[in-house]
């Protein structure tokens, strides 16, 4: 099992993921969404998670949570002998996200989700490229996200962050190379 910590005394925020074996999940962001969310990220992705975020305001929370995030995972993503790359298609009721990964240190996200006029959870602004961006950058990660279906709000978020866990497993999982017969 690998634990990876990113703690931010100045920022007040903490994270520790643990790759590889069975861990707690307890999160504390301030905003029960996101806490959900993330959640199902860790559930999803089968890994630990301890996050904590100092209150500070909604909008700074979800960037604070996705650096923290980011920063994290960056270890257990970059080592030599993991996959470095993850994609996973998963459904929450009528919604259907597709998300795929890649360790490039070469930041972005390529997205069709745009989820701006949405208030979900007392948040005004687009949850998921917030939260995205700040962990792509803190990560080194280029991440594709694909809506391919899905009206209700909650289910776009809960498919896209369920993907998101299923995409981090795989790239976080050993490389295998068997010898060719």
């Amino acid at each position: 099992m690998l634990v990876a910590t990113s703690e931010h005394a100045d920022e007040r925020l903490r994270a520790r993921v643990s790759v590889g074996g069975k861990s707690a999940v307890n999160i504390v962001t301030g905003i029960s969404v996101l806490d959900h969310l993330l959640g199902l990220t860790a559930e999803y992705g089968g890994f630990g998670l301890e996050l904590e975020v100092a209150p500070t305001g909604a909008e700074a929370e979800v960037t604070a949570a996705g650096r923290a995030l980011g920063q994290a995972l960056a270890e257990p993503l970059h080592r030599e002998q993991v996959q470095r790359h993850g994609s996973a298609v998963v459904p929450t009721d009528e919604a259907l996200a597709h998300v795929a990964l890649e360790v490039s240190d070469r930041p972005r996200v390529v997205t069709n989700v745009d989820l701006s006029g949405a208030h979900v959870g007392g948040l005004g602004n687009d949850v998921v490229a917030s939260f995205m961006h700040e962990l792509a950058q803190a990560a080194g990660l280029t991440l594709h996200v694909r809506l391919i279906d899905g009206q209700d709000t909650s289910h776009v978020l809960e498919t896209i962050f369920k993907g998101l866990g299923a995409a981090l497993a795989q790239a976080c999982s050993p490389r295998y190379r068997g010898e060719v017969e």
